[in-house]
């Protein structure tokens, strides 16, 4: 039988799996800088979790989730984000009694049952950071500060932040009324989605995407003319604190994110080509105050964002295909055959063993096919092994960018590769 990849899935490997693996590592570092640390939880969650958390409002629980009933009869989901899940994990673990605020990043596989685009997938991978438990618009300019840095050094030339307050409750409340009034005259005219938001969630009709419903959409109240004077307090100082750190931001009224579970501050980072053409959001999040409690915990103020990590791989590698380091070798150990194979192999173990990058083959190919495989495996340097070389204890080694080729002893190989590759990755 010939098995096909899943609509909506992707294999990465090599290079691309190399990116993808830089990308984690740099968000991950600077995480670790502003105090988050990691946590790990199930693909897998009772569905009413992500239903009462994300919101039956939402187009995730409405149309995008992989659920199933398992053998046990219980309704269970893949994970569509990782907030839910994560707040899940403080509850059941009581870590809410530790001290405060919470600081958690994350990395890992969420799925959506949604029409797969360019850097878009059903299964991808989710970056993200939750700070949990203290209320301080210092903490959402403060996460918001790490997602911008995040990308810029990543290697996006210009991150282009875009910002919104949607108020505490009692602004929502008001500004969700003065909605369901303005939209009221074109429910029955606007798409499906819309209608059906009218009624679950007003507020996300904001986010439609369709040019139609945009239209009706431009003339609609703003958030602004309806937050209270403790919203709109927060909401500057937010700003003032962005203005003060030079992080460039455009308000946009009509954000407001696509989960439920959002007040105060949302914000979204997108990026715009040397075209002007906006390629649409990296990643985004925003202030939650409620999530914790209604999965079972106590009222505890948060802000979260994350990041989908194949879309940043697909942009960053149009912006400039040589962003990454490739998949290379230190070392390619070159040996004639059945006669010095053994003596590689340890010789290659033994400098793996000093924290080299070593490769070498297993057939009997001469000389001139090892160098070439060496070449394509991008190795920097190839190791001779000979039964000259094992009896004196000295090899040659050769240069592959250079094509220089020195003598080596045994007891200076180590040294000598540590000098030789640090020169390289310098001028690299």
């Amino acid at each position: 039988m010939n098995y096909q990849i899943q609509r909506g899935t992707y294999d990465a490997y090599g290079d691309d799996a190399m990116n993808m693996k830089k990308i984690e590592e740099t968000l991950s570092a600077i995480a670790l800088t502003y105090g988050y640390v990691p946590i790990h939880i199930p693909t897998y969650e009772q569905t009413e979790l992500f239903t009462r958390s994300v919101g039956e409002s939402s187009d995730i629980v409405n149309k995008e989730m992989f659920s199933f009933v398992d053998k046990g009869g219980r309704n269970i989901s893949l994970r569509p984000e990782m907030t839910a899940g994560v707040m899940r994990a403080i509850v059941t673990n009581k870590l809410y009694a530790q001290d405060l605020p919470l600081k958690f990043f994350y990395c890992g596989n969420v799925f959506r049952y949604e029409r797969p685009q360019a850097g878009r997938y059903r299964e991808f991978t989710q970056f993200g950071v939750e700070c949990v438990g203290v209320s301080s618009y210092y903490l959402d300019a403060e996460a918001i500060m790490l997602g911008y840095n995040s990308l810029l050094m990543l290697g996006f030339p210009k991150v282009i932040l875009k910002i919104n307050t949607i108020g505490d409750s009692l602004s929502r409340e008001n500004y969700k009324a003065a909605l369901k009034e303005y939209f009221k005259p074109y429910k029955n005219t606007m798409c499906e989605d819309c209608q059906r938001r009218y009624d679950t969630n007003v507020l996300r009709i904001l986010d439609c995407k369709s040019e139609e419903d945009q239209k009706i959409i431009a003339n609609a109240p703003k958030i602004e003319n309806y937050l209270t004077d403790s919203a709109k307090e927060y909401f500057q100082k937010i700003i003032k604190i962005l203005d003060e750190c030079q992080i460039e931001y455009e308000i946009d009224p009509n954000l407001v994110r696509g989960l439920d579970y959002y007040s105060q501050v949302v914000f979204e980072y997108h990026f715009v080509s040397d075209q002007g053409v906006n390629l649409g959001a990296l990643g985004g999040g925003g202030h939650y105050d409620n999530l914790l409690h209604d999965v079972g915990g106590p009222s505890l103020s948060s802000v979260g964002l994350a990041f989908g990590l194949e879309r940043i791989n697909t942009l960053l590698k149009e912006i400039d295909p040589d962003c990454y380091e490739k998949t290379t070798v230190d070392i390619f150990v070159v040996h004639m055959g059945n006669e010095t194979i053994e003596h590689a192999f340890y010789l290659a173990s033994s400098l793996r063993n000093e924290g080299f990058t070593v490769d070498l083959t297993y057939e009997n190919k001469n000389i001139g096919a090892q160098l070439k495989l060496a070449t394509r495996k991008k190795a920097s340097f190839a190791l001779i092994v000979g039964e000259n070389e094992i009896k004196e204890h000295t090899y040659g080694v050769k240069n592959l960018l250079t094509q220089e080729q020195v003598n080596v002893a045994y007891e200076d190989l180590v040294d000598y590769f540590d000098e030789h590759l640090m020169e390289e990755h310098h001028e690299g």
